[in-house]
């Protein structure tokens, strides 16, 4: 009778000594999202300090760091070529946060309704990423883990 409890003993021990192991194959490194959602320019550079401030700190620590700069709404002003205040500072730190992975996500539906409301279709900044839905790029980032900031 001895034996037969042990096995389920041994069973759980084993199985407490991997957990760790288990927790510790999950994401690596860190991830932010911030949402831009207003076609202030302080509102932008406020974002894009932030962001310079996470690349340093954990650029510090040699550690990784994914950024993801979503506009939507009036904010997608920030990634429009003809509008945008700071084109400058947003390919300034594309290239600043390397290694760290940058992204700059823009809203194809607010990028839809501007194009019918103005009648002609509207250029983005190099840096900028098309995706179909800004808020549901925040979510999907959100559900996935990412650190979520609104300046």
């Amino acid at each position: 009778m001895r034996h037969m409890s042990r096995r389920p003993m041994l069973l759980l021990m084993a199985g407490l000594a991997a957990a760790p192991a288990l927790a510790a194959e999950g994401p690596k490194g860190h991830r932010v999202v911030f949402q831009v959602d207003t076609a202030d320019p302080a509102t932008m550079s406020l974002t894009l300090n932030n962001a310079t401030n996470v690349v340093d700190f954990y650029r510090a620590k040699h550690e990784e760091v994914e950024i993801d700069i979503v506009a939507f709404g009036p904010g997608l002003a920030m990634y429009r070529a003809d509008t945008s205040t700071v084109a400058d500072r947003i390919a300034h730190f594309a290239d600043y946060g390397f290694p760290s992975k940058i992204q700059f996500s823009a809203c194809n539906n607010t990028k839809t309704a501007m194009e019918q409301a103005e009648g002609h279709p509207i250029t983005l900044l190099p840096q900028a990423n098309l995706v179909p839905s800004g808020v549901v790029q925040i979510m999907d980032r959100q559900e996935q883990g990412w650190s979520y900031v609104r300046p």
